[in-house]
């Protein structure tokens, strides 16, 4: 048994019905969004273009000057294939004039700017538009913790949250995606050279082979690891789990209001 795959048109038209709902929900009638030239954002644009319409749903590239131009030229080719109106917003001078200030910041710091600072533009593009940010953000990558909080993290709703990166690449087959970015190593494109994998230390199908028997199946990392996986592997997902728990969430705060009653 196949645990990937689904009705991908049906969940394609179930994913176009989930946004026209929180569109009307929220009283509008466009969407931003921005894209990488990765597969997951241009998965979610495919999605949000067929449920709004192409014309009402902006797309905005934001590069950074280590992006890669091979990204911006795939970014490019869904935007041509969707016919999206776009503009590209530069974010090297908002992101260096802060470092400016911290010199010796490292690649982290830097990274973790560069995807907030985008988001930041992308929400003030939002308010500009009255549009809603559609988010791009695979399940794969929540569960790892594998996400920025209140950068990529941040939307208005998310198309493909449900979605196992596997998953993600069989939707964007289906719906279409250009073959040169399903194919490609995944990738933020926050310096030269990252791929997530590198990052990660394992692949995406074998993180995704371990989720589900973790998440779906409810499994205890033993029985896993006992039912043939590296058992490092799973250790190390188990433990990305884990210690991200509090990017899945709201930010806690104490009960007040009902433990101390006057």
């Amino acid at each position: 048994m196949d645990l990937f795959e689904l009705d991908w048109e049906g969940a394609a038209r179930a994913a176009a019905l989930f946004i026209q709902q929180r569109m009307q929900a929220a009283g509008r009638g466009r969407g931003v969004i921005g894209l990488s030239g990765g597969i997951d954002s241009s998965v979610s644009a495919y999605l949000a273009a067929r449920a709004l319409g192409p014309s009402r749903l902006h797309a905005v590239l934001l590069p950074y000057a280590t992006s890669s131009e091979q990204s911006q030229a795939d970014a490019m080719a869904v935007i041509r294939d969707l016919d999206l109106p776009h503009e590209v917003i530069e974010i090297t001078p908002m992101v260096d004039a802060y470092f400016e200030r911290y010199p010796d910041a490292g690649r982290l710091r830097r990274a973790n700017m560069m995807a907030r600072q985008r988001m930041a533009v992308l929400y003030d593009q939002s308010e500009r538009l009255d549009a809603l940010v559609v988010g791009t953000g695979n399940l794969t990558e929540a569960l790892l913790g594998y996400t920025t909080m209140w950068g990529d993290m941040a939307c208005a709703f998310n198309p493909i949250g449900d979605l196992y990166k596997t998953q993600v690449r069989r939707m964007a087959a289906h719906l279409g995606v250009p073959e040169q970015i399903i194919a490609k190593p995944p990738t933020a494109d926050l310096w030269q050279g990252q791929t997530d994998e590198g990052e990660l230390g394992f692949t995406y199908e074998m993180a995704d082979q371990v989720l589900t028997r973790l998440v779906d199946d409810g499994m205890s990392p033993e029985k896993v690891a006992a039912a043939g996986f590296d058992a490092d592997v799973v250790a190390a997902v188990a433990q990305r789990m884990e210690a991200s728990a509090f990017k899945r969430c709201m930010p806690p705060a104490p009960a007040l209001r009902e433990a101390h009653k006057a």
